[in-house]
């Protein structure tokens, strides 16, 4: 039996504190609920989930440039850096899988620096304003989108 593909899920900034950070933009779950969720989630689609969370753009690049080895997509939810980081494009880019970009806030109905995406110039897809369940339709578009490439 082949291993399940590894779907990264890869998260940025004050993305850790998550339940106690404006819950009434972000909602009351932890990152570790929305961990739980995911893999649970996964699990149920055939696929395996590596969870990540990082303050720091240079950690997120790495973990970014790795999946290019072993990991068959991305869900990015890449916090306040989605509006700032070229690196993060440039590794996305060069990662070549596909990669799905998540906001649990909707992000067009902010600040407006916050509606560009930097990140969105690589992303298969954008979900944003659904808060968690963003990564449960993030986990279904990407389970759709390799098992599409697989019978290619």
């Amino acid at each position: 039996m082949s291993a399940a593909p590894i779907i990264s899920i890869i998260n940025g900034p004050n993305l850790n504190m998550l339940g106690t950070r404006q819950p009434e933009l972000y909602g009351t779950e932890s990152l570790a609920d929305i961990e739980a969720l995911c893999r649970a989630h996964a699990g149920g689609l055939g696929l395996a989930v590596e969870f990540r969370q990082s303050n720091h753009e240079g950690e997120l690049v790495t973990w970014i440039q790795e999946t290019r080895r072993r990991a068959a997509g991305i869900v990015i939810n890449a916090g306040a850096y989605t509006h700032t980081s070229v690196a993060l494009l440039d590794a996305l880019l060069a990662a070549e899988v596909p990669a799905i970009e998540v906001h649990l806030s909707n992000i067009h109905q902010r600040d407006s620096f916050r509606h560009h995406s930097y990140v969105a110039k690589a992303a298969k897809g954008m979900i944003c304003g659904l808060g968690s369940h963003g990564y449960i339709l993030a986990l279904d578009a990407l389970a759709r989108l390799i098992k599409g490439s697989s019978e290619a």
